[in-house]
């Protein structure tokens, strides 16, 4: 099927999604789909923009409620009192997680994670920017154009400046991830490499498509405290749900 480049052909059909940008990438295929014409006009209904990734729905512009409970619930959670804190996103998606950080004058440093290249030219030259370019411009936002879980892994080997939050939203579940590789993750090691790259008292927030149970198992296996779960409703189906853990003193 042929490549369809920006800027971003939205000619077609309205009533039928819409591909606006298709890319073989080193973890296969990630592709931007547009539903719906929206109109320009002030309170109407905006297009939705879709990311698959091969052949997998991630995330769409329809909601984003979940994802930014993610970064509020993360901040709750941290000790009162904590200055500026720094924190790091897995995984850029629509934008709602940057946004909603960026919104927030009380982080400090807000590093973004992403290792599609795609989806960092879809925010800074493409449609989702109409959600992310305000805080793509903050000074306090470093994106960086990597692999979460060998990012993670190597910083911890290096021994890198601590974060106080990671919020990590890279697959639809610690139970159902987009390629194999982010397996790694949610294992022993992935979530040891997490916890070493906290500071004392930091917090790792994990988005799913749905609670799990054995999840949170295996974050107090891994030596965090406090593990708990947010959900939020959705139309249908099971809930969102935000897993929260504390990396102790």
């Amino acid at each position: 099927m042929p490549t369809v480049h920006p800027p971003y052909d939205t000619s077609a059909d309205p009533a039928r999604p819409v591909t606006l940008d298709r890319r073989e990438g080193p973890y296969g295929e990630v592709v931007l789909r547009r539903r719906g014409e929206g109109d320009p006009g002030p309170g109407s209904a905006q297009p939705v923009f879709e990311i698959i990734a091969n052949g997998c729905f991630l995330m769409d512009t329809s909601d984003g409620r979940s994802e930014r409970l993610l970064i509020r619930a993360a901040l709750n959670a941290l000790p009162a009192g904590r200055q500026a804190p720094a924190l790091l996103i897995g995984g850029l998606g629509v934008g709602f997680s940057l946004a909603e950080a960026a919104a927030e004058p009380r982080w400090g440093r807000i590093a973004v994670v992403e290792r599609e290249e795609a989806v960092i030219d879809w925010h800074r030259t493409g449609p989702l920017g109409r959600i992310s370019t305000a805080a793509l411009a903050d000074p306090r936002t470093e994106v960086i154009g990597a692999d979460l879980v060998a990012h993670l892994h190597s910083g911890a080997a290096a021994a890198p400046e601590p974060y106080d939050a990671l919020c990590l939203d890279i697959d639809n579940g610690p139970g159902w991830t987009v390629t194999e590789d982010n397996d790694g993750l949610y294992s022993p090691a992935g979530l040891a490499a997490c916890r070493a790259r906290l500071a004392p008292g930091g917090v790792l927030a994990v988005w799913s498509a749905q609670p799990s149970s054995a999840f949170e198992e295996a974050l107090r296996n891994a030596g965090f405290t406090g593990v708990r779960t947010e959900e939020i409703s959705v139309a249908r189906g099971v809930p969102d749900a935000v897993h929260l853990a504390i990396r102790g003193a």
